[in-house]
């Protein structure tokens, strides 16, 4: 293989001679473009396409790749500047960034003037980082992020599961999109295990709020198996390559008018069903608790909008009870302690019943008593015998 030296690359940059490709991005259940990724090519004035593999790798040890992607960057903008002014509807398009953006003081900066010079909206730019970027310089990424969500972009967490993938990164990063590697999606999805981890993924996103797309998609097997896992957004080969500008423009004018998707379609899977039953559980009740009552242990799942946030997301039950009380009407005490704590719901249970309930009027985080409906309903899981319990509470007053 001819080496490529940097000089022969920002020539062929200042030649123009790098051409954007985009690949769509698919709506899992309507098929329809939702976006799309740019994506460099390099075509030699003969006509010999150089691939990315064989430089690419080259400009990451020198700062060379920034000129590479302000490149791109500058070519996105372009094309959607024309669309816009030919009257067309803008979608999404992904930009993949270099590690070496982390070092670069004022790559927000540089990227709002760019974007806004050619008068394409912030939101529609995503802003894409790998994966492997997190591991190196975890700091310093989460505070870029950070800039570039509050400018207006979008931020999506590329190849995520191609290396040592860390939980605690996509916890501490605020990230719009997670994007699933092609490697978790080796096959068609045959494999128990790796079915298994993909389906955390889904749904450890989904709890996250993170749009997520499957890369390298390729087979309808895989495309059966992400639509049983609510992932949001596919790419790959399975309906379209990385292609010309050109040969976008018409893959966009052919795919507009959009297949609304049967509702039934969407939750005839156990997974969709239960995701969206788990929004509307989590609107009606903002203070979800998992209790287990033997080992006098909880879990809080949700604690959104409730009227006080002032106890752990985790902890011992009875300490939860004990402080719990104390936020009560001091009229209403003695029947929150009475109704919930540990040896009652034990007792509880023993007879048969199926939950406890009781209206207490709880001190909120703004100094107001309000009622509040506490439910604990009794459950059973098939891997314990341990006695549990769902907590259920909310406000009886807006």
């Amino acid at each position: 293989m001819e080496r490529i030296t940097e000089q022969e690359v920002l020539q062929a940059l200042k030649n123009r001679e790098m051409q954007v490709y985009y690949q769509p991005q698919y709506d899992t259940l309507t098929k329809s473009i939702k976006g799309a990724e740019a994506l460099v090519r390099w075509f030699k004035p003969d006509g010999t396409l150089v691939m990315p593999g064989s430089y690419i790798p080259m400009l990451e040890e020198t700062t060379a790749i920034l000129e590479l992607d302000w490149y791109m960057t500058e070519r996105v903008c372009e094309f959607m500047k024309r669309q816009k002014e030919a009257g067309f509807s803008l979608i999404p398009i992904s930009i993949n960034y270099s590690r070496r953006h982390v070092q670069e003081e004022d790559f927000t900066e540089k990227l709002c003037e760019i974007v806004d010079r050619y008068q394409i909206p912030r939101k529609l730019i995503i802003v894409e980082i790998m994966e492997s970027v997190l591991e190196e310089k975890a700091v310093e990424v989460i505070a870029l992020i950070k800039k570039v969500r509050e400018s207006g972009f979008s931020v999506a967490i590329d190849d995520f599961g191609s290396g040592l993938s860390s939980l605690s990164f996509v916890k501490d990063i605020s990230a719009d999109i997670l994007k699933i590697d092609r490697s978790l999606l080796s096959g068609n999805c045959e494999d128990e295990k790796e079915r298994i981890v993909l389906e955390s993924i889904f749904m450890f996103a989904h709890r996250l709020k993170l749009t997520t797309v499957a890369e390298g998609v390729e087979t309808e097997e895989q495309l059966n198996f992400l639509k049983t896992c609510d992932c949001k957004m596919i790419q790959g080969f399975l309906f379209a390559r990385p292609m010309p500008e050109s040969d976008f423009i018409n893959a966009c004018k052919e795919n507009t008018k959009e297949q609304a998707g049967d509702y039934f379609e969407q939750i005839q899977d156990t997974y969709g069903a239960l995701n969206l039953l788990l929004d509307a559980v989590l609107t009606c009740y903002p203070l979800i608790i998992m209790v287990n009552l033997t080992r006098d242990s909880y879990y809080m799942m949700a604690y959104e909008n409730f009227t006080t946030q002032t106890c752990s997301s985790t902890g011992v039950f009875h300490e939860l009870i004990e402080g719990g009380a104390l936020s009560m009407h001091p009229e209403d005490r003695e029947l929150f302690i009475n109704v919930f704590n540990r040896e009652n719901q034990l007792a509880a249970i023993a007879r048969g019943e199926k939950y406890v309930r009781a209206i207490t009027r709880q001190l909120g985080d703004d100094g107001v008593y309000r009622k509040v409906e506490t439910t604990n309903f009794f459950v059973k899981s098939p891997y314990s015998e341990d006695a549990l319990a769902i907590t259920l509470s909310h406000s009886l007053e807006e």
